[in-house]
């Protein structure tokens, strides 16, 4: 028997999260840790949190993820994007709820890419007078 499994891809910063919905009661394993043992912190778990209880889905579905690049905010950022895409795949209803509650917007802010004769993207080296 096929089971059922919906997926959403997220992005923040430079990180990119590929997620994985099954029916269950509510398990997180990101790149096969469970969520407290991968963020660490509280605040990064609710993040990833926020649209299966925005939704009323927490206790419904499994989430499998994998995630990679970026530091640990913009994973969290990305799963919570990938996992709202996916709740959007399981039932079309929820598009309203999550897209006013912004977690179907990519977050567009990104390092500033580094131009030649500066120290980073806009730091001038020191001047000299003399």
């Amino acid at each position: 028997m096929e089971q059922v499994k919906f997926y959403g891809t997220g992005r923040r910063k430079e990180a990119v999260a590929r997620v994985y919905l099954f029916p269950g009661e509510g398990k997180v394993v990101i790149n096969d840790h469970e969520i407290d043992k991968y963020f660490g912190r509280k605040i990064l778990e609710m993040q990833v949190r926020q649209p299966m209880e925005l939704t009323g889905t927490a206790g419904r579905f499994n989430i499998r993820a994998f995630v990679r690049g970026g530091g640990v905010s913009g994973q969290a950022g990305a799963l919570r994007q990938g996992i709202a895409r996916a709740l959007l795949q399981a039932d079309p209803n929820l598009r309203i709820t999550l897209k006013r509650a912004g977690f179907l917007t990519r977050d567009p802010r990104m390092k500033e890419r580094r131009k030649y004769g500066l120290k980073k993207a806009r730091r001038a080296p020191q001047f000299s007078k003399r």
